[in-house]
């Protein structure tokens, strides 16, 4: 297990101490017909830049981003997938749309 998930202690002293980790596991990934995606644009506290939005995504982290990086580069563009939301630099609501389409999802 990864120190990086360790609940609670830092450090500790006693030689039979056992760390608990977090054990969540990741949701598992709906297959893209059922997936319920939902895209918008965005404006507000970005210092005036605009930023697509796609959110609604259920599934685990790495699918999340294999999904954000397929819509940056059919874009052009950066942005950044976490937290259940791919973020898309510009205002690219009609073709991530259309994307999402050929793709089977709603």
């Amino acid at each position: 297990m990864s120190k990086k998930h360790a609940v609670g202690v830092v450090y500790s002293t006693n030689p039979d101490f056992q760390y608990q980790y977090d054990d969540t596991p990741e949701p598992e990934t709906l297959p893209f017909s059922q997936q319920k995606l939902r895209v918008r644009l965005e404006r507000n506290h970005r210092g005036g830049k605009t930023v697509t939005i796609v959110s609604g995504f259920v599934g685990s982290d790495a699918d999340l981003q294999d999904l954000g990086r397929l819509l940056k580069t059919r874009c052009g563009v950066g942005g950044s997938a976490k937290d259940g939301e791919i973020l898309v630099q510009g205002d690219h609501v009609e073709r991530i749309r259309t994307i999402l389409k050929e793709m089977g999802a709603k």
